[in-house]
């Protein structure tokens, strides 16, 4: 196919052409808004080695109810209600390698998003959330934790 071929294409297909554009722009735009977010996602294989080589915190940001069912072990629950980078619960930790958890990974990219903002280093966000750790068959704590 040439150069030619191309745009005689685009011109009998105006709508397919100005679909596939704004799929491309929107690709783009996700990818480079993944790029500079200033955190990184991790799979649930990559929070366990993290919290082995690097002692990372975890923060689990959902209700209580829902944190004492189940949760990743030494994570701490802070509410998103209630979160605040200044919180207690994260006091000391700018520097350590700080986790956000939710139950599906949304609102972990609003509090690492507040995280960065409020100068902490190291910041990650389990992708996928606690589903995520579920269904790669990790264990959870249950009760209150820590």
């Amino acid at each position: 196919m040439n150069f030619e071929e191309l745009w005689a294409f685009l011109g009998r297909n105006p709508m397919l052409s100005l679909a596939l554009a704004g799929i491309t722009v929107a690709i783009v735009y996700t990818e480079l808004m993944r790029v500079f977010r200033g955190f990184k996602g991790l799979r649930p294989a990559e929070l366990t080695a993290l919290v082995n080589r690097e002692d990372a915190l975890v923060v689990d940001l959902r209700p209580a109810a829902e944190f004492e069912k189940g949760h990743i072990p030494g994570s701490k629950n802070v509410q998103m209600a209630q979160f605040d980078p200044e919180n207690k619960a994260l006091a000391g930790a700018k520097s350590l390698p700080v986790v956000a958890v939710c139950k599906t990974g949304v609102t972990a990219v609003d509090a690492a998003k507040r995280l960065r903002k409020a100068g902490f280093e190291k910041v990650y966000v389990l992708e996928g959330g606690i589903g995520a750790w579920q269904q790669a068959d990790l264990p959870l704590a249950k009760g209150r934790g820590k």
